[in-house]
């Protein structure tokens, strides 16, 4: 662990070592992270800042949900923070439907940025941990910036991150050279670095899935949480626990710091979709996470960062964590498929 680094020293000396962060790239990250704070102190306010509960028209995002308050804080607190920076030429957001290309007033930079403004929103009135994720990728060649620019594979990110707002503010991330995790420190108002190459044990007794979906799902999810759940018995020799936070920010945090397993399937409600959670927001950039982290991240048939995105707000299944595990149950796939 070290003490006292501080993110923007912490990406001046990744610079140093090995060039593999740009100064436009350095800039743009410690933007998100100042948005992220602002983001941590309307939180922390709670009903005393009057941010809790939906937003006062009722509005609907683009995936169909009811947006809160805070939603719409943080995709501002977002969007306002980083269009004047020169570092971005577009963002795209989960709460817009679509993209949202820096105004001509402000210089333009080499960078798109795409993020989840707060994950986990049905939280957020209970005080329980929520969360922004973001994920960068660079602009493709080419005057106007459009749609078709983000449709980029989760492989092609050259930063990725979360921040996780809880009884302290985490801030996680990675350039692709392994995961670090920084603490805000709100007296300094800075946050500091509290833990490198973080690794993700290949082997777990405890998975995070929502259990009340059981019915619904597929037979290779089925097989594979009815041997944990048949636990020392069963086939797998061991008992398992299991986690539901129903905030991937929150459930993603847990296996970061000391494994387990996340899987959000598909399920027969809607068949039609091929998951819940969307690609570009969410999947992609915790996958690349979990990855760096040494873990593993599918989506039952092939690794996450491997899709061909061909929407920006396409949806996907979600099998991530410790990789025997994440191995086991997309084998179990390529067995019920054969």
């Amino acid at each position: 662990m070290a003490n006292h680094v501080s993110l923007t020293r912490y990406l001046v000396e990744q610079q140093r070592l090995d060039g593999s962060i740009p100064s436009q790239l350095r800039l743009l990250i410690e933007v998100v992270a100042r948005a992220c704070k602002s983001i941590s102190h309307a939180v922390n306010k709670g009903a005393l800042g009057g941010v809790l509960g939906a937003s006062e028209n009722q509005n609907e995002n683009i995936q169909g949900e009811i947006q809160k308050k805070l939603d719409i804080i943080a995709n501002e607190v977002l969007i306002e923070a980083n269009e004047w920076g020169g570092h971005l030429a577009a963002m795209a957001s989960e709460e817009m439907e679509d993209i949202y290309v820096v105004p001509n007033r402000y210089p333009q930079g080499e960078y798109l940025l795409l993020f989840d403004p707060l994950d986990g929103s049905s939280n957020i009135d209970v005080n329980v941990s929520i969360g922004t994720i973001f994920s960068v990728l660079r602009k493709p060649e080419g005057a106007a910036v459009t749609e078709g620019d983000f449709l980029q594979a989760g492989c092609e990110q050259v930063a990725a991150g979360y921040c996780v707002y809880g009884p302290q503010t985490t801030l996680v991330l990675t350039v692709g050279h392994g995961v670090a995790m920084f603490t805000l420190d709100r007296e300094q108002g800075s946050f500091v670095l509290t833990q490198e190459h973080v690794k993700v044990p290949e082997d777990t007794q405890e998975f995070a899935i929502n259990m009340s979906n059981m019915r619904h799902w597929d037979a290779p999810t089925r097989r594979y949480i009815d041997e944990c759940l048949d636990g020392a018995e069963g086939p797998r020799g061991k008992n398992f626990n299991m986690r539901w936070i129903a905030s991937m920010v929150a459930d993603v945090h847990r296996i970061l710091t000391r494994g387990g397993v996340f899987l959000y399937p598909w399920d027969k409600r809607e068949p039609h979709k091929p998951g819940k959670l969307r690609l570009m927001y969410e999947a992609n950039p915790m996958s690349w996470l979990i990855e760096q982290a040494g873990g593993a991240a599918t989506n039952g048939h092939q690794r996450i960062l491997d899709i061909a995105p061909a929407q920006l707000h396409q949806r996907v299944s979600v099998v991530l964590g410790s990789k025997n595990e994440v191995e086991r149950l997309t084998r179990y796939y390529a067995e019920a498929a054969e």
